[in-house]
């Protein structure tokens, strides 16, 4: 038996029917291609494989990416790190492939790898298990105490729910917190091309570092323009001046990129 590994925030989960839950949100059907981030000890890829998936999992700890191999022998296993490895690539999903993506996520890599999740060509679903705090902040609702820059980048690209609760005591060691797990639904048309991502991400988590200012203070320092021009602009895409950041949708934010970019703000 491997042990958990601390400095990779390895906890795993054996509980089957949980484990079956998970399956039926993530939904494969026969031969769907379904990649697995850190499948730990092999529990969850062997549900997948017995629904008929064609499963690959990209493991970093060398040790389990062995054991699960020996242990799921339908599963594709590909030892490395899942930040830096071509997912399409190790599913080896053919280009009119849509697959299907889940994983248990560490929590010190989990915007990241969600940003991956959701990079051109998109999958079909995500299930993701996270931590119940960043299960709440991804479908939090536009005016939330939870709600942030997290929860804008994922939601201009994706339908996000909270599906339910996975209490710390279901994993071994056990967490320090509770878990949740969430489905992605990427939608049809994003609410932002791929191109203005950078543009966009720059925008909401600047405006986000000045939570606690009104928009119109918050822009002015972000962009360095004068607080008239700042005015023109938010009135143009109807957004309250004295609003706070938190208070602005989705849609608001897109909308305000392309209002600043049409006025000459710079996308570096």
């Amino acid at each position: 038996m491997v042990r958990a590994k601390k400095r990779l925030g390895q906890h795993f989960l054996h509980h089957r029917a949980i484990l079956e839950r998970i399956a039926d949100a993530l939904a494969p059907a026969q031969d769907d291609l379904v990649l697995e981030i850190g499948p730990g000890q092999g529990a969850f890829t062997s549900v997948l494989v017995d629904r008929g998936a064609r499963v690959s999992a990209i493991e970093k700890d060398g040790e389990l990416a062995a054991m699960v191999t020996e242990r799921v022998p339908k599963a594709r296993v590909v030892p490395g790190d899942a930040l830096a490895l071509d997912w399409r690539q190790v599913a080896k999903a053919n280009p009119a492939d849509r697959l299907l993506v889940t994983g248990n996520i560490p929590y010190q890599i989990t915007s990241p790898l969600l940003a991956k999740a959701l990079e051109p060509p998109l999958p079909r679903r995500i299930v993701f298990l996270v931590q119940e705090e960043v299960a709440n902040r991804l479908g939090a609702k536009t005016g939330s105490a939870e709600y942030g820059a997290l929860t804008v980048g994922v939601q201009v690209i994706a339908d996000v729910e909270k599906l339910f609760r996975v209490p710390a005591g279901a994993f071994h060691p056990r967490p320090k917190v509770d878990s949740a797990v969430v489905r992605l639904i990427p939608r049809n048309a994003p609410l932002l091309s791929e191109d203005l991502r950078p543009a966009f991400r720059k925008l909401v988590v600047g405006l986000f570092g000045f939570r606690r200012k009104q928009l119109a203070r918050g822009l002015r320092e972000l962009t360095g323009w004068t607080a008239e021009r700042v005015s023109g602009i938010l009135t143009r895409v109807q957004l309250d001046p004295q609003a706070r950041p938190e208070c602005v949708s989705p849609a608001g934010f897109v909308a305000l990129l392309a209002a600043l970019i049409d006025a000459g703000w710079t996308r570096d």
